[in-house]
């Protein structure tokens, strides 16, 4: 499943950078061909993100590749200060 994953990956992004090209130096006349392109571009670019957060998600969770460093709130710091819960400029 991952390799079809990562396949999708960078088939999605060849469709990206492609139709993003042909969206970009179509004529200016030619409207149709120029928005038509301008949807598979933004589509590709979607599903290859979509498909590349997957993948990040999946090699973190199988240990293929380190998580983060994110800092973890101790149980005293919330207890003293509190969850942000709301803007305070409001």
């Amino acid at each position: 499943m991952q390799k079809l994953i990562a396949i999708v990956n960078v088939i999605a992004w060849g469709g990206f950078w492609a139709f993003g090209y042909l969206a970009l130096s179509s004529d200016i006349n030619a409207t149709g061909q120029m928005v038509t392109a301008a949807i598979l571009a933004a589509m590709g670019g979607g599903l290859g993100m979509l498909a590349f957060f997957w993948l990040v998600r999946h090699s973190e969770e199988t240990g293929y590749a380190k998580r983060p460093n994110r800092a973890n709130k101790r149980d005293d710091e919330i207890d003293t200060y509190g969850e942000v819960t709301r803007n305070v400029l409001s």
